[in-house]
């Protein structure tokens, strides 16, 4: 992450996704550089789109980009914008700039593998607190508990940015909808492992992770 500068107003939101996504990617996640186009693979959608620096980080230590792609971010000619392209960036599933789409985007995505008959593969999506604020996102979640989207993950990054608080906080929204909801230290590796991995037969899961921003 050091090697790329000049959104350092992004900064804490980059940094306080590092630790999950690394997470994701090093314990969690079946998909790689080379498996990336099977169609059975799991699919990582990054709904929280400002200030990709750590999930840049991740996907090159991760063999999907090269490491001297790193240091020319958010330079005119470089692939690597101030929000991931899928079109540019390997390994990205979506592009992501307005908030509040990724999850929408993910109960779409496990309807669709349902439609071609493929159950293995798991949706992830990353989205922070603030996302919380938009429609779209209650409408997905509370959609996606009674229709057993068993296969439909969703990591949310509790920094405190949320405009608006929720009684019982983030997780008791989620399992009003019928969802499975785990809240842990978003910075526990051993934690977030044991929650992305908790078992929640023919519910969606919510992993909740609360972070104190760290500053670049």
């Amino acid at each position: 992450m050091g090697l790329m500068t000049g959104d350092e107003k992004h900064s804490p939101a980059a940094t306080s996704t590092l630790d999950a996504l690394w997470v994701l990617y090093d314990r969690v996640l079946r998909v790689t550089p080379e498996t990336f186009g099977d169609p059975g693979r799991d699919r990582f959608l990054l709904s929280k789109g400002h200030g990709p620096m750590a999930y840049y980080a991740v996907l090159s230590a991760k063999g999907f980009l090269p490491e001297e792609l790193l240091s020319g971010f958010g330079s005119y000619d470089s692939p690597l914008g101030h929000h991931p392209d899928r079109t540019l960036v390997p390994g990205a599933e979506i592009g992501s700039g307005s908030l509040g789409h990724g999850l929408p985007l993910a109960v779409g995505s496990v309807l669709g593998l349902r439609a071609q008959g493929l159950t293995d593969p798991r949706v992830w999506v990353l989205i922070g607190d603030a996302e919380l604020d938009e429609g779209s996102n209650h409408e997905a979640l509370a959609y996606a508990g009674p229709a057993g989207l068993e296969q439909l993950h969703t990591l949310v990054i509790d920094n405190g940015s949320a405009s608006y608080g929720r009684p019982g906080g983030i997780a008791a929204r989620f399992e009003a909808a019928g969802w499975s909801a785990r809240t842990v230290d978003g910075r526990d590796h051993d934690a977030l492992h044991a929650a992305c991995t908790a078992p929640h037969p023919g519910r969606p899961h919510v992993v909740v992770a609360r972070v104190e921003p760290k500053h670049a």
